[in-house]
């Protein structure tokens, strides 16, 4: 018999075996607002206040979210329907799972519907952080230039201002005006993205905006708001049926949007919130005066290292991550370019060894309990490759450094991009720039550097020969020999 998640059924719930909260959830003040309540959230940061509240601690820090886009409708319907409340799964590689009720999301409230009331909620005086995880293209800056983009739609009409503000920059920059109007201090900015320098990024993004719309205003917000860089590391795939069915049928409950993970966990933190913030370091998170050597460790590594694995992996026939890292020559290719290319560009991190956590990234992706898609990995690459890779090569093409790894694996992008595997099945490619890029790639039979040639994305990485000329020979390999013999080739060379 199964029990659908709500408030009134977590005793029913706890009566069955599984963990649910035991701090009374009334009365808990919404501290924080976070926009982009998927997956990622609700397995990191919103984990760790609920395990903060476990603990009797962070009540005035429970946790407002807020959707902006259409899509976001279905999480406003299950939050709704659940009070907040969903499943967190982590899986082990032995099989073994541990499975909690997590209570931290205390009201969600979905900026398409009443934009203003989110601008009111950031600015009530409880409001302490307002946290993201919009995705890495959510901060609408060109790869190349950095700069804001302005005309972007949504935020073009935003900026006109003949209606409420509707994307992230134009909310969050409203309610900031009206704290600072009714003389309160304003909140923390807090980026959760995989970014370097998130919390920089952002801080350059939100006062470009705010530039646009009232210069003085920019620069008061240059001034009085904080921006801290974080660094966040937990693999959480998309939920599927096959996981709602497994809650349903071991747990017993129902919940129409469980979230699960891997139990590897990391937030690092840049210790700066004026405003107040809870006590994060009681909840196994590092608090530290410089994140940049964790960030580029985990981008530079982890990240990087995902792409390396898509790609390859989704050409040579797999559909999951555990199975392509069981294959030895991706996983070969995978801790070479870590070694050889990767770690010489990090600095010393403080606490870390690098040889470690390096072994661990490959234990990690092999878990097979996670089910994470290379499709997942695969997407949105044109946002990825430039912040996790690209930063990579140049800093080797200016060392000398190697880059025929990291050439491998952009022209592993550029064979996926073309749309179709080498059975002649077609390939989704999910990418705000999916058309463009497609079309580029498809022309990479006759011209070898059409894909590259995309300068918004690559920058001057066409002009460089040492990389030409490792990228030709991987597309050559790839579109010839096919992926597996190419990152087998490329493992040894």
């Amino acid at each position: 018999m199964t029990v659908r998640l709500s408030p009134e059924t977590l005793d029913r719930i706890a009566a069955s075996g599984v963990a649910v909260p035991s701090y009374d959830r009334d009365g808990i003040t919404p501290g924080i607002v976070h926009f982009g309540v998927g997956g990622f959230h609700r397995a990191h940061q919103a984990m760790v206040v609920d395990r903060l509240l476990q603990q009797g601690e962070a009540r005035e820090y429970g946790i407002c979210g807020v959707g902006v886009l259409e899509q976001d409708r279905r999480m406003a319907a299950a939050m709704a329907e659940q009070g907040g409340l969903y499943t967190l799964v982590l899986k082990h590689p032995d099989g073994t799972r541990e499975s909690r009720v997590v209570g931290s999301i205390v009201e969600y409230l979905l900026a398409v519907d009443d934009p203003d009331a989110v601008v009111e909620k950031m600015a009530h005086p409880d409001t302490r952080i307002v946290s993201l995880t919009i995705t890495e293209g959510g901060y609408n800056f060109d790869h190349v230039t950095g700069e804001f983009v302005a005309d972007e739609p949504g935020v073009a009409a935003d900026l006109r201002g003949d209606a409420p503000p509707r994307t992230v920059f134009g909310l969050v920059v409203e309610a900031l005006r009206r704290r600072r109007d009714r003389d309160l201090e304003p909140f923390t900015v807090m980026s959760c993205d995989n970014i370097q320098g998130n919390g920089h990024v952002a801080r350059q993004m939100f006062t470009a905006y705010a530039r646009l719309q009232d210069p003085a205003f920019a620069a008061w917000m240059g001034e009085h708001v904080s921006f801290p860089n974080s660094m966040v590391d937990r693999i959480t795939p998309v939920t599927t049926d096959e996981d709602r069915a497994w809650v349903r049928d071991e747990l017993g409950i129902e919940d129409a949007w469980p979230v699960v993970a891997e139990p590897f966990f990391q937030w690092v933190l840049e210790d700066d919130h004026p405003a107040g913030r809870p006590r994060y370091e009681d909840a196994d998170v590092q608090l530290v005066d410089d994140v940049e050597p964790y960030e580029l460790m985990k981008l530079r590594l982890l990240n990087a290292s995902h792409q390396g694995l898509c790609y390859f992996g989704y050409l040579s026939g797999y559909r999951y991550a555990h199975e392509a890292t069981q294959d030895e020559a991706i996983a070969t290719f995978l801790r070479r370019y870590m070694a050889e290319e990767a770690t010489p560009t990090l600095h010393a991190v403080p606490g870390i060894d690098l040889d470690d956590y390096t072994a661990t990234l490959i234990e990690r992706f092999r878990n097979p309990e996670v089910r994470d898609t290379l499709a997942r990995l695969c997407a949105e690459s044109s946002d990825r490759i430039p912040k996790w890779l690209l930063p990579v090569v140049r800093e080797n093409l200016a060392s000398g450094g190697p880059v025929a790894l990291s050439a491998g694996i952009v022209a592993s992008w550029a064979r996926y991009a073309e749309g179709a595997d080498e059975d002649g099945q077609p390939i989704q490619v999910v990418d705000r720039l999916a058309d463009r890029l497609t079309a580029a790639a498809r022309r990479q039979d006759e011209d070898r550097l059409a894909f590259l040639q995309d300068r918004q994305v690559f920058g001057d990485l066409v002009d460089d020969d040492r990389f030409v000329a490792a990228y030709r020979d991987a597309l050559d390999g790839l579109l010839q020999d096919g992926a597996h013999p190419t990152v087998t080739r490329l493992s040894r060379s």
